[in-house]
């Protein structure tokens, strides 16, 4: 009935808009408990005199507020606020080097944001000057109501007259501190406490630390850790992985090297003679990777061996004689009897041998091209004479 009746769809229709005014009356008698009971025991003159003739009713934006579950409150059927709402959280990406997550680390970080001016006590002005907004009774907001065919549709739009804020303020009655915006900008020193263990992406919380808004909690801020880049270790969730080049005599004969750990310690390795390390081996280390970060539980360290040969210079004719003693045979080479044989010597690539084989073949293939259409150009052939 209230959209029947509604006055944007009977312009000039007295009766339609009397008979809105009873509609909305009567929407908020049943609304409301407490006038309710005053109805069901006095009548209409119990609400008269309890409560001023409630003014003709309530309006048609308030109606259709709460007959389309568009009150205050955000809830269909409640009709009555859920307490304030919750302001927006504030993300902050902090990286943090793999030796801080190792480690832990306690550091502090600088915000700017904003809190109700203390002034004013987030009024924006003096007490009393103060107004609700007439255009939106503090809603803040407007709500157009449209039919289409079967359909009803519902706009909501911030209103012009207090942009949103639900109240007006004189410019003499303004605040100075705040200047009516009710909030001043402040700085705070948040300490960051980076447990051991932690990871990339892992979140830390401050409950209501974010900006402040009179009537709202605020939000959370949300400290997002990124690891940075290790130049020696490469995580993997509890697993640590390290590149560890050894010289060759280490490789066959075994041998120690050291490896300086996150903490600055240092691991004395040793290779068992005999145990021959190949070129990409990994081994591991058993609990000395990373630790977890509930139950502090060290993962393995895995080493990826690569093996540095010696420098040609350094093997002399007595040293490759000794050579052949120490290690096992050559294989032999494969039978090549009655068959065409060219012998070769290996050398380093030029700079240009990938692609300098190629080139020239271009450049003869261009020639070629050129020998046999000469100057009459393409597809023109020279007459045989």
């Amino acid at each position: 009935m209230a959209l029947k009746y509604h006055p944007d769809k009977n312009a000039g229709d007295e009766e339609a808009v009397e008979k809105f005014k009873e509609v909305s009356r009567a929407f908020e008698v049943l609304s409301d408990e407490q006038k309710r009971s005053l109805y069901d025991q006095m009548g209409e003159a119990g609400l008269e005199g309890g409560m001023g003739g409630m003014g003709g009713g309530m309006g048609a934006e308030d109606l259709f507020s709460q007959l389309f579950g568009m009150g205050r409150g955000g809830g269909g059927g409640g009709m009555r606020e859920q307490g304030p709402r919750k302001g927006k959280d504030m993300a902050h990406v902090l990286k943090v080097s793999l030796e801080d997550l190792y480690r832990g680390k306690t550091t502090k970080l600088a915000l700017n944001k904003t809190v109700v001016c203390g002034k004013c006590d987030g009024r924006g002005g003096k007490a009393g000057a103060v107004q609700t907004c007439a255009g939106c009774r503090g809603q803040g907001v407007r709500i157009q109501i449209r039919q289409m065919g079967p359909m009803i549709q519902q706009f909501q739009t911030a209103c012009p007259d207090c942009n949103g804020e639900g109240q007006t303020i004189r410019d003499r009655d303004r605040c100075t501190d705040c200047r009516g915006k009710k909030v001043v900008q402040e700085r705070k020193i948040l300490e960051i406490h980076i447990e051991r263990g932690m990871k990339e992406g892992q979140k830390i919380v401050f409950r209501e630390e974010a900006d402040q808004t009179p009537g709202m909690v605020p939000g959370d801020v949300v400290i997002i850790l990124e690891e940075k880049p290790h130049h020696v270790f490469k995580r993997n969730g509890a697993t640590l992985e390290i590149d560890q080049e050894v010289d060759l005599l280490t490789a066959l004969a075994g041998g120690q090297f050291a490896i300086k750990h996150l903490d600055d310690r240092f691991l004395h390795v040793s290779i068992i003679p005999g145990e021959v390390i190949q070129p990409g081996a990994v081994k591991s280390i058993a609990g000395e990777g990373f630790p977890t970060h509930r139950h502090q539980e060290f993962g393995d360290l895995l080493v990826k061996f690569t093996v540095k040969f010696p420098n040609p210079a350094d093997l002399t004719p007595e040293k490759l004689a000794l050579l052949e003693k120490a290690l096992p045979a050559r294989a032999p080479l494969p039978s090549m009897a009655g068959a065409e044989v060219d012998e070769c010597v290996l050398s380093e690539p030029s700079a240009n041998a990938s692609n300098g084989g190629r080139k020239r073949m271009d450049a003869m293939d261009e020639d070629d091209d050129e020998h046999h259409h000469g100057s009459g150009g393409p597809n023109v052939q020279c007459a045989s004479q």
